[in-house]
């Protein structure tokens, strides 16, 4: 059966606390793997989560500020250990491709793994297959940033009482599903559309048209609300969100399951992250982001 969750490795911002790694964050989809943004002490908190490099055939950097990319260097290295067989893909600013450089080559060690650059320098597509799209955005920080979005393709929802009202069971159904008429009857009039899931992971950012780009629509949006609404000052200077700004995104996107997560170490209360949320009108599902938690993708409508 396919999976499609969210596995936090980390949820720190700038520097680990003492219950807080560094960023990290693994989604699976349907078999595959992608790994967003590996802070440090990202390979140990895969181990802790039951995440092996074999899982991986994806890694989404988005910047290239420590905190989102110096465990790199370890995941790599892992992969290579792993004699993982199969192809992986890096997506990163293709402005940072110095430091993705000196990250893969860190240290020595034997490549024995198929590793392919794919840096991002523009809005669009950057991969494709059967089960998704995946797209980037630019946000805005102080250093180049790009937000990844999945948008799964459109399917057709079969519908059975418009199905016996035309005659049509058994192995009819397929063959109208394929050639999209039988006898008369189009493949429109026995069913319906079933819209693809929508996934985004927006972090380091200030408001920006990226922002809302990524998020619209989607069944499960990752953001980043590094401030509380109280420094929204701090947030703009350094380019970040608060969590009332992250929740009215959600709230305005129609968002339906909204993660917070990236959080200062200045607050040792995550509860005001998801009172701020709430008092910003988002009605959706909420997690306030903690490591190691697991967060499915909400089933299709």
């Amino acid at each position: 059966m396919s999976v499609r969750e969210l596995v936090v490795l980390g949820t720190a911002s700038q520097v680990p606390t003492r219950h807080r790694n560094h960023n990290g964050y693994l989604l699976r989809w349907d078999g595959e793997g992608i790994l967003f943004d590996p802070g440090e002490g990202t390979q140990r908190q895969m181990l802790r989560a039951g995440v092996a490099a074999h899982d991986l055939h994806r890694i989404c950097v988005t910047h290239f500020h420590g905190d989102h990319s110096l465990g790199l260097a370890g995941v790599i290295q892992r992969i290579n250990l792993d004699r993982v067989p199969h192809e992986i893909s890096a997506h990163y600013p293709r402005s940072g491709q110095k430091f993705f450089d000196r990250l893969r080559y860190a240290t020595a060690y034997r490549e024995t793994a198929p590793l392919t650059e794919a840096p991002v320098d523009a809005d669009g597509d950057l991969a494709s297959s059967k089960t998704y799209t995946l797209q980037a955005r630019k946000l805005s920080h102080p250093v180049e940033s790009y937000g990844y979005r999945l948008v799964e393709p459109d399917g057709r929802r079969m519908l059975p009482k418009r199905l016996a009202a035309h005659g049509i069971s058994g192995a009819d159904v397929g063959r109208i599903q394929r050639a999209g008429a039988l006898g008369g009857v189009a493949l429109d009039d026995v069913s319906e559309v079933r819209r693809g899931q929508r996934f985004a992971f927006v972090m380091d950012t200030r408001l920006c048209d990226g922002v809302y780009a990524l998020a619209q629509g989607c069944d499960l949006l990752v953001i980043e609300s590094t401030f509380l609404d109280e420094d929204v000052r701090l947030a703009v200077d350094h380019g970040h969100l608060t969590a009332g700004q992250a929740a009215t995104v959600a709230r305005d996107a129609g968002v339906r399951h909204l993660v917070l997560t990236h959080f200062s170490q200045r607050y040792s209360e995550p509860a005001e992250f998801e009172r701020q949320a709430r008092a910003a009108g988002f009605e959706g599902e909420l997690t306030v982001a903690h490591d190691l938690q697991r967060v499915p993708v909400p089933k299709r409508r």
